[in-house]
């Protein structure tokens, strides 16, 4: 009896061992498992109505493949000001606002250096593949991306590499770790560059893709509309007063003659103000999957990607334009093309993708006036002279003011200092005489920014772009419908919804199909994807796993 005890238990520890050990293979396959490839896309400009307004002119491998066969967030919001493309990027893929990862604007007043700098400028490093535009680097963004995560986890395993047209596109999305990053250098010969940051020459395959000189073909037609121009329904008129024109060009109109414009100017730039641009980058983005053999390695590898076309040309001709509607009925197709390949080359199930983009846009000024909606120019110049009249009519004092810039005013600090003048009260006195000028909605002194809590999205979003250390003294909240910098065209930086509505679509391995209606922040997307690659989220992360749409 004893002896068959004694095997009793001895199978029973066995049966035990065995469902633990069943456990844990299942429980280390869930930890282990995720894809080979991870792709960001970022839409430069692209306001998340797009994707209805374009809907029926979109083909079935392109977008609606995403959103049929992806999970489509259709309520996310970006939660900060200013809404700009290098904040845009950064809050992305940190998980963060620009008061914690430090990148306040694509240019801002340095109130240290007294001058203005532009985020992705590092005088340490050196342009590779080019004579000039590669003196950059992310050494401004200060906390960790995902991919900077993945490198962590992985112990530098693993490639992460960031393209764009633009510079700052490239560099902020792949953090401090990343392997490369490439985007084109339209001054000089119309290449794709890096910086010394990176690596100290191109890559052959780099080289031999510049060597291909496909700018210069794009650049040797014109801008036709790929359907009939009758068909494009979902835009207002062709011929109007809103737009700008393709500089070289004395028309708003299509076609476009950019053979012409190039053939004279030779500036590869002109590349950037039409849907070739989109085109460009998906070659190279093919390129770079070849080259560097994502996807087919044992570790997880990392390529972000950002199209920026869609914002030079939103930019010239405005959201409304015929420009606008061709652009992404073409990119569509370039989307298409992509997933074609990444099928091919990576395999189906074996990369996901998450699509959003890194702010809207409103509509043009005139056209908003023509049709009676409440907008204005707001001419900064004209307050900045204001504004130190008031202040030296009050004071007595010149230069207490030093810099005013993307809506918000900073203190010469020295006179303040040398003539013992409170910078609170004379914050408190700007903010009081200035509220009731016209186009601005609201302002606050920083100190209000550091200390109140609010429950209004808007401010909210203006105390998550508010740095302690590198914003203004006062804070200013244009009216919505303001702009300030353009007045044909478009612009964008404000916290109103046309600037901070955009889309998000995840798509591939790991991901449901379906979507959501549920308010969702910019910042939710870092940790989402981080949850998706087994790993911790950015270390400045403050936003929350968007646990819908994960398998």
């Amino acid at each position: 009896m004893k002896k068959l005890f004694i095997i009793l238990l001895i199978a029973g520890l066995n049966w035990q061992c065995s469902s633990q050990n069943s456990f844990y293979n299942k429980n280390q396959n869930f930890k282990t498992n995720k894809p080979k490839l991870m792709v960001g896309i970022v839409v430069d400009q692209m306001r998340y109505d797009y994707l209805q307004r374009f809907y029926t002119k979109f083909g079935n491998n392109g977008f609606k493949r995403l959103l049929n066969n992806g999970f489509v967030l259709n309520d996310v919001h970006l939660n900060y000001t200013p809404t700009h493309t290098a904040v845009g990027h950064s809050s992305i893929y940190t998980g963060t606002t620009p008061s914690i990862h430090g990148i306040i604007g694509n240019n801002w007043y340095d109130k240290f250096l007294h001058k203005s700098i532009y985020c992705v400028d590092d005088a340490n490093y050196v342009t590779v593949g080019g004579n000039t535009g590669g003196e950059k680097s992310p050494n401004r963004l200060q906390v960790t991306t995902v991919s900077d995560q993945l490198h962590l986890a992985q112990t530098m395993h693993g490639k992460v590499i960031g393209i764009s047209m633009k510079d700052r596109a490239a560099i902020l999305p792949v953090g401090h770790t990343a392997n490369a990053a490439y985007w084109f250098n339209g001054k000089g010969n119309g290449h794709f560059i890096t910086s010394s940051y990176y690596q100290n020459t191109l890559p052959k395959w780099v080289n031999e893709f510049n060597q291909r000189n496909l700018p210069e073909i794009y650049l040797s037609k014109d801008w036709k509309t790929l359907y009939n121009i009758k068909d494009y329904t979902e835009s207002i008129e062709d011929h109007n007063d809103y737009e700008k024109n393709i500089k070289g060009e004395n028309n708003v109109t299509f076609t476009h003659t950019i053979a012409e414009i190039f053939k004279k100017k030779h500036d590869f730039n002109l590349i950037n103000v039409t849907p070739s641009a989109n085109t460009l980058l998906l070659e190279f983005a093919k390129a770079t999957i070849l080259g560097e053999n994502l996807g087919k390695n044992k570790y997880t590898d990392f390529l972000s990607i950002s199209f920026s076309a869609t914002d030079y040309i939103g930019h010239t001709f405005g959201v409304d334009s015929k420009e606008v509607e061709d652009t992404y009925i073409r990119l569509d197709k370039n989307l298409a093309e992509l997933l074609s390949f990444l099928d091919k080359k990576v395999g189906q199930n074996n990369y996901t993708i998450m699509l959003t983009a890194d702010h809207g846009a409103l509509p043009t000024l005139p056209y908003l006036q023509k049709h009676k909606i409440p907008s204005l120019f707001f001419d900064n110049k004209k307050f900045t002279k204001y504004l130190k009249k008031i202040v030296y009519k009050k004071y007595q004092i010149d230069n207490l003011i030093e810099n005013v810039s993307n809506f918000q005013i900073f203190f010469n600090k020295e006179t303040i200092q040398k003539n013992k003048i409170n910078t609170n009260k004379l914050a408190n006195f700007i903010v009081n005489n200035i509220i009731n000028y016209k186009g601005i909605a609201k302002c606050f002194t920083a100190k209000t920014i550091q200390t109140a809590n609010f429950n209004e999205r808007i401010i909210q979003y203006t105390q998550n772009g508010y740095n302690q250390k590198l914003s203004g003294d006062v804070i200013i909240i244009p009216n919505p419908g303001t702009v300030s910098y353009m007045k044909k065209g478009t612009e964008h930086s404000t916290g109103y919804a046309y600037d901070t509505h955009i889309p998000v679509i995840f798509y591939g391995y790991g991901i449901k199909k379906g979507s959501s209606n549920r308010y969702i922040k910019v910042v939710d997307i870092a940790p989402t994807l981080s949850y998706l690659l087994k790993i911790e989220p950015p270390n400045g992360n403050k936003g929350n796993i968007i646990t819908e749409v994960l398998e």
